[in-house]
């Protein structure tokens, strides 16, 4: 409740924001609280491209009507910028330098003092290249600020009412390739048609990790034993995507797999 308070005490010494909202857990709770402190003096943004599935936007633009803030979205496609669809270590950074500069941009013009950004504590503990575009725009990280982790910020969504507070973790669809690998569309939409199907299978949090042909299968080691049982469903769904080849980490899925091959 401590956290609460200084969240609260942060936002408020800012007199509007333009939060960058994607409709997950951190953005929609971050959202909900600029909105309490702030009263009205608020605006959500939700970037539409290839890298986020559309029923992705869909939820956010659900999710900021049942907030009842202010809500508009923008086209932010990263695969025009120039060295994002070569896949290097920082291709984060491009990305988020991109789509901040928008942000700025709306908040100047709409005269919204800060943008803020859902950056919780958690994520320092792994590579975010893209913290580099933020300090550089001074974007600002309410949740980091105060030292807000998932786990806090799940456990106030859920005392607050909020949709999102059981949401699986995302990421954009990117991150699901390995470095130095090309980003294209179809490939894209590949891992997107094949991650909507597992989830119509009833898994709830995984990764599918497109490595060329490979589709490697990233499932919660509780639900292990689901995903041997649906093999043949997940079989059929990676190949009806367009793999050749399918595995099972062993592993399980985790945040961050994507920069194990990064050296420290």
């Amino acid at each position: 409740m401590d956290k609460l308070k200084q969240l609260e005490e942060f936002i408020a010494d800012f007199p509007s924001a333009l939060v960058a909202f994607s409709g997950g857990v951190d953005s929609t709770f971050l959202g909900y609280m600029a909105g309490k402190v702030l009263k009205g003096k608020v605006l959500l943004v939700t970037a539409r491209s290839s890298t986020y599935p559309e029923s992705e936007f869909t939820e956010a633009v659900a999710i900021a009507s049942q907030l009842e803030l202010p809500h508009r979205s923008i086209v932010s496609e990263e695969l025009d910028i120039p060295g994002f669809i070569n896949n290097p270590p920082d291709r984060c950074y491009f990305c988020k330098r991109e789509l901040f500069s928008k942000l700025r941009a709306i908040a100047a013009e709409g005269n919204y003092a800060v943008v803020f950004d859902g950056t919780n504590a958690d994520d320092s503990a792994d590579y975010r290249p893209g913290r580099k575009a933020l300090a550089e725009l001074e974007i600002i990280s309410p949740l980091l600020a105060v030292g807000l982790t998932k786990a806090d910020i799940r456990s106030f969504s859920q005392q607050f009412g909020l949709k999102t507070a059981q949401k699986p973790a995302y990421a954009c669809l990117a991150s699901r390739f390995p470095y130095g690998e090309t980003i294209t569309k179809d490939k894209l939409s590949r891992v997107g048609q094949t991650e909507a199907a597992l989830r119509k299978l009833g898994f709830s949090q995984f990764r599918v990790r497109s490595h060329n042909d490979l589709a490697r299968i990233e499932l919660l080691p509780a639900e292990m034993e689901q995903g041997w049982k649906s093999r043949e469903q997940i079989l059929t769904a990676c190949k009806s995507a367009g793999f050749t080849f399918v595995a099972l980490d062993l592993q399980g899925y985790r945040t961050g797999a994507m920069n194990e091959s990064l050296k420290k």
